[in-house]
């Protein structure tokens, strides 16, 4: 039984879908002015597992995840860039699929961009003017909140609390502090489109009810996200989308704790903003993704040059004990002892560690036990069958993850593989000299051999 943290009622509830054995997800994209950086790569990994693990329960999962490729910072960038906002969008979309894919984080069923929804986004704007919730003042579309009684159900605040914070800005007409844009007339030197309020652009929170909306209906299972966009981004979705639509915007709210990096809140004052370019300058992607699990999605985690060593080192011990398996099932006899039994009861603290929650952190723990159990109990007198069982475990849950599938150059492979019989070849003949020549051109290559009574095998330093 699937069980989500729920941010709308603060507690864990069971998984129940809107429509039997389908899955419809919406998790916030990035905004395409720039590289994303280490803190959104924390809500694309997880919720990209959660995707991975529901679909591996046998859901089918419709997942999507936009663009924004209109607001201000794009604008304002575009502008010192000297080209259009699209120009920009098109690049840093080319960027982010890029670093996603490097990532392991699957491709949206649907990204879908905002400036090529804006039909779906005038439309819901029409509904909730018609509706008294939306008003406009000379071409700028507001919407009204304390029209909407429940504001402020997700972030848990009372109204009179959010009040207090709201402000007029320089140039806007609204009726009240507390109501947001939802459609923005057009400003010199801007892009806008065509209205029944004039020429404008969309607001931000509008995009991704629209979308939501357009993609997946009226009422989705799961609407996810950074903590930073519970208010007020996610409030005025919840607000916009159930004054339209008369109905639950999303059933369960998930959203992820901050990153600091080395114990401190990310900043660029501070000089400790890391894109994700930055990172795999000195660690592989898969690195990355694996220390995202290391501690539980919804709390803190601290982003550090040692943590990443640490993640490093703890996937490389699964990598070589991967190896070694391999290595055994190549030279292991057919008899053996069964170990179907204590394979399921790993898989089975896998599955029941996702289950609670996404609880990544114990879902790792599982695969090490996986490892303990290789390294202890799977030798030389293991079946072929044992070794092949514990190894395709190990791939099977790492995929779930969307880790462990790193691919060997089986050209390189072989190549090592016929250097490492030439050395055999040389000692049956007793040409040590030849045999030690080979092992230190190996070693020179990052290759290290190990003699074991089943023969030779070798892995990377």
């Amino acid at each position: 039984m699937i069980k989500l943290y729920n941010s709308m009622t603060r507690q864990k509830e069971e998984f129940k879908p809107v429509e039997e054995g389908k899955v419809r997800m919406y998790s916030c994209g990035p905004t395409v002015y720039n590289y994303f950086h280490i803190g959104n790569a924390r809500p694309f990994i997880i919720f990209d597992a959660l995707r991975r693990f529901m679909e591996y329960m046998g859901y089918e999962v419709s997942f999507v995840q936009n663009f924004t490729d209109i607001d201000d910072k794009m604008i304002k960038r575009a502008n010192e860039e000297g080209v259009t906002v699209k120009e920009l969008a098109d690049r840093f979309i080319d960027e982010y699929f890029k670093d996603a894919s490097a990532l392991g984080i699957k491709c949206a069923t649907v990204h879908p961009r905002a400036t090529e929804n804006i039909d779906a986004i005038i439309e819901l704007i029409k509904t909730l003017e018609e509706k008294g919730y939306a008003y406009n003042v000379n071409g700028d579309v507001y919407f009204r909140v304390k029209k909407f009684d429940e504001y402020g159900k997700l972030s848990h605040q009372p109204l009179e609390n959010l009040e207090a914070g709201a402000r007029i800005d320089v140039g806007e007409q609204k009726e009240d502090p507390m109501d947001f844009a939802l459609w923005k007339a057009q400003k010199e030197g801007e892009p806008a489109w065509e209205s029944p309020w004039g020429m404008g652009r969309p607001g931000w929170h509008i995009e991704c009810s629209a979308m939501a909306n357009k993609y997946l209906g009226k009422t989705i299972d799961i609407h996810s996200g950074g903590m930073d966009l519970i208010f007020p981004h996610h409030e005025n979705e919840v607000a916009q989308s159930e004054a339209a639509n008369g109905c639950n915007f999303a059933n369960y709210w998930l959203h992820n704790g901050y990153i600091n990096v080395d114990n401190r809140k990310m900043s660029k004052s501070l000089g400790n903003f890391f894109t994700v370019r930055d990172v795999v300058k000195e660690f592989e992607p898969e690195v990355i993704r694996f220390f995202m699990f290391s501690a539980h999605y919804r709390n803190p985690i601290n982003f550090s040059h040692d943590l990443l060593l640490q993640a490093k080192s703890g996937l490389e011990r699964i990598y070589t004990c991967m190896g070694n398996l391999e290595f055994m099932a190549k030279n292991a006899a057919d008899d053996g002892a069964d170990v179907s039994d204590k394979l399921a009861g790993f898989k089975q603290k896998f599955i029941e560690a996702m289950e609670d929650d996404i609880n990544t952190a114990d879902a790792i723990a599982a695969i090490f036990d996986i490892v303990y159990f290789a390294n202890t109990e799977i030798n030389a007198e293991s079946s072929k069958k044992a070794c092949e069982d514990t190894l395709a475990l190990i791939k099977e849950l790492g995929g779930v993850l969307g880790v462990l599938n790193t691919v060997k150059d089986d050209n390189l492979d072989s190549g090592i593989e016929d250097m490492i019989e030439q050395r055999n070849q040389a000692r049956k003949a007793k040409d040590f000299k030849t045999a030690d020549e080979i092992r230190d051109k190996l070693k020179a290559m990052g290759i290290i051999l190990e003699d074991t009574s089943q023969g030779v095998k070798w892995h990377r330093e």
